[in-house]
């Protein structure tokens, strides 16, 4: 049995890794990101929902009842090529518990294997496998208000986001906003789970699920692809694919 909210304890285990090969580094990814404002904390890593098959869903409990021996996860990093050779080596071999205190699965990992990037161009066509977040915190309100695509601060808060997102995390960059053109290419569903569940800090976070196509720099391109589209892309969400 696996908790249906496991993308907490995905992110956990990758800053677990991490830790075990460079305490400083991790250290510096969790707390800060890679970013150089440190009011805009970037953690640049993304993470695919787990491919485990058609499981049994127990709705009530939460849970997951997954009968296959063989589940692949994809995770990338927003790096130079020599960081990405050392991170692959850190996962090769792990074993590790992935759940909560009361259900979960234990993993070894069997295989790590680098796949290849598509080529980048100026316009491309995304499709969403995790939630796209855009979130706006209000003074008046305790919580942020999570947006759908229809909303009328949806497009520019995306891209604010993207350009922030590009602009803090490279030396130099100094990108606008209107370099970057969005365009929702399908309907919109919603979609999200819980992070830090069982904390004092859990939530649950709402994004939305759509195809759409972006025109912007190809180095925007690359960081969407290797980093995520989404705010809380090291908690699994604005995971994309190329169409």
């Amino acid at each position: 049995m696996l908790p249906m909210d496991y993308q907490y304890h995905i992110s956990a285990w990758i800053y677990k890794v991490l830790k075990q090969a460079d305490r400083d580094f991790a250290q510096f990814l969790h707390e800060k990101g890679y970013g150089k404002d440190d009011t805009k904390l970037y953690k640049l890593f993304c993470f695919s929902p787990l491919d485990f098959g058609k499981p049994i869903l127990w709705k009530e409990k939460k849970l997951f009842e997954i009968s296959v021996h063989n589940i692949e996860l994809q995770i990338s990093f927003d790096v130079p090529e020599a960081a990405s050779t050392f991170i692959k080596g850190l996962f090769m071999q792990q074993s590790f518990y992935l759940g909560d205190k009361f259900n979960g699965i234990d993993f070894t990992v069997t295989q790590v294997e680098a796949l290849p990037e598509p080529h980048f161009s100026e316009t491309m066509k995304y499709r969403l496998v995790s939630p796209w977040v855009v979130s706006y915190q209000s003074e008046q309100y305790k919580y942020p208000k999570y947006l759908t695509p229809d909303d009328e601060s949806f497009h520019l808060l995306v891209v604010k986001h993207i350009v922030e997102k590009y602009n803090n995390t490279r030396k130099g960059a100094k990108y606008s906003s209107d370099l970057i053109k969005l365009t929702i290419t399908s309907p919109f569903k919603r979609a999200g789970f819980v992070i830090k569940p069982g904390t004092r800090e859990e939530s649950r976070v709402i994004g939305n699920l759509f195809d759409f196509e972006i025109s912007a720099p190809v180095e925007v391109h690359q960081m969407i692809w290797s980093a995520g589209v989404s705010e809380k892309s090291s908690s699994g969400f604005g995971w994309v694919k190329n169409m």
